[in-house]
C-alpha cells in the first residue's frame, strides 16, 4: 500500500518503537526475584501492518495510539514519519495500556512526491487529484518506526524509504479504484498488496516497507535494544 490502512500512511534506518508477541514471551528475572514476560505491542491500528507481522512469525499485541496526526508540522516528509512513529510509540508506552516489560512499536507512513508529504486523502475527489498528479511518476514511501524496551526505557527510532514507480493509468482506472474506497484509506492513496498492485510498476527498496512496517529494520532496531528478531517468533 502506499501506507498501511488505519494508520496515516498506513504508520531503512535504526530506531523505532515495537511491541513484543505473547505467543513466545521472552521470560526475564527482576531485582525482586520475580519473572516478567515481554511482549510487542504493535502502536497501530493498521490491518496491513499486523497481517505483515503474523506473517513474518510474529503476532504483537495491537493496541491503538489515538495520536492526532495533525500535531506536527513543517516537518521533512521522512522526519514527519519518524516523528509520528515516535508520538504513537510514546502514546501506549507511557500508558498503562502496555504490558509491564514491553517492547512498544509505532510505525507512521507517508508518501513523499516531489518533497510534499502524502496522507491519506482527504475525500474520494481529492483521491482522484493525487493519482492524477502520480501516474507515470514515481514517489518515495517513507515509513517511521519507533521502538521502546519499557523495561529499560531505552528507544530507537527511525525512518525506511522505499521508491514506488506508478503505472501510467487511465482516469476511468482511477475513477474505478477511488471507487472501490481502497485509496481513501492509506496513505499515499494505493496500495502495492491490494487492488493497487496492478498500478505499481516497480519498486526500490524493502517491499514491506510500503505496506506499513520494514521488517530488517525493525530487526536492526531490536539488535539494537539488546533483543533478537528470532526470539518474537510464536510457535507453529
Amino acid at each position: 500500500m502506499g501506507a498501511a490502512p488505519g494508520d496515516r500512511a498506513s504508520d531503512a534506518a535504526v530506531g523505532s518503537p515495537d511491541h513484543r508477541s505473547d505467543a513466545r514471551p521472552r521470560v526475564r528475572r527482576l531485582a525482586g526475584g520475580g519473572l516478567v514476560s515481554t511482549r510487542l505491542v504493535l502502536a497501530s491500528a493498521s490491518p496491513a501492518r499486523l497481517a505483515t507481522l503474523r506473517s513474518a512469525g510474529v503476532d504483537p499485541l495491537v493496541v491503538v495510539s489515538g495520536v492526532d496526526e495533525s500535531v506536527l508540522d513543517g516537518l521533512s516528509p521522512s522526519d514527519l514519519a519518524r516523528g509520528l512513529a515516535e508520538l504513537k510509540c510514546a502514546a501506549v508506552a507511557d500508558s498503562d495500556r502496555a504490558p509491564r516489560g514491553a517492547l512498544v512499536l509505532g510505525c507512521d507512513s507517508v508518501l513523499e512526491l516531489e518533497g510534499e508529504a502524502l496522507g491519506k486523502p482527504r475525500d474520494a475527489a481529492d483521491a482522484v487529484r493525487r493519482w492524477q498528479a502520480m501516474r507515470g511518476r514515481s514517489g518515495v514511501l517513507q515509513t517511521g518506526h519507533c521502538l521502546r524496551d519499557t523495561t529499560t526505557g531505552e528507544q530507537l527510532s527511525a525512518t525506511a524509504s522505499t521508491t514506488v514507480h506508478f503505472a501510467d493509468v487511465s482516469d476511468e482506472e482511477i475513477a474505478a479504484y477511488v471507487a472501490t474506497g481502497e485509496p481513501l484509506h492509506v496513505a499515499g492513496a494505493f496500495t502495492v498488496d491490494g487492488l493497487g498492485g496492478a498500478f505499481v510498476t516497480r519498486i526500490e527498496g524493502d517491499f514491506h516497507n510500503v505496506v506499513g512496517v520494514s521488517l530488517p529494520l525493525l530487526r536492526e532496531l531490536l539488535a539494537g535494544l539488546g533483543h533478537s528478531w528470532t526470539a518474537l517468533w510464536s510457535p507453529r
